[in-house]
């Protein structure tokens, strides 16, 4: 393999353009079978992701809540500080939560033709089941979160909980 093949990235200087630039994430490589990328902020997030493969989140700058959904119900939260890294395996429902000044490296297996990443949604009063929104990945530079948070809070439906009538107030990204 030739090394042009093979990036070597300068997380911190990444960091500093995301952080510059205002966007929220960049695609450090889609290639052969992996993805990676560097997130800022992720603050708003308030869904589960469920990831169709294993994902390795490694804290750059910052501290990071992981907010997981635990097998029996409810949830919990791993505390990530940086320099330190969490391996979340396939099927954990996961949501990183992290300030705006804070970055994070993920790396996970790409998408294979079918495969769908879930989000789902919880009623922050009782803990009900709220809504999923399920997407394939093709192109991670689309960001698939924006989409699925767009559909999920266009749909007043989908944001009131039937188990206690709250109303998930629009969070949008």
């Amino acid at each position: 393999m030739h090394p042009s093949q093979m990036p070597i990235v300068e997380l911190d200087r990444t960091a500093q353009e995301l952080a510059d630039s205002g966007r929220r994430v960049a695609v450090l490589w889609q290639d052969s079978e992996s993805l990676a990328f560097l997130a800022r902020g992720r603050e708003y997030r308030s869904e589960f992701h469920l990831n169709p493969s294993d994902e390795v989140m490694f804290m750059v700058r910052g501290t990071m809540d992981l907010h997981y959904r635990r097998p029996e119900g409810g949830s919990d939260i791993a505390v990530v500080p940086p320099g330190r890294c969490i391996f979340t395996p396939t099927g954990i429902a996961h949501s990183p939560r992290f300030a705006p000044d804070s970055f994070v490296l993920v790396i996970e297996r790409l998408r294979r033709p079918g495969e769908l990443d879930r989000f789902r949604w919880f009623c922050p009063s009782c803990d009900h089941f709220l809504h999923e929104e399920a997407v394939h990945v093709g192109d991670y530079s689309v960001d698939p979160v924006a989409g699925a948070y767009r559909s999920f809070y266009d749909d007043l439906d989908a944001r009131t909980c039937d188990g206690c009538g709250t109303v998930l107030p629009d969070e949008r990204l």
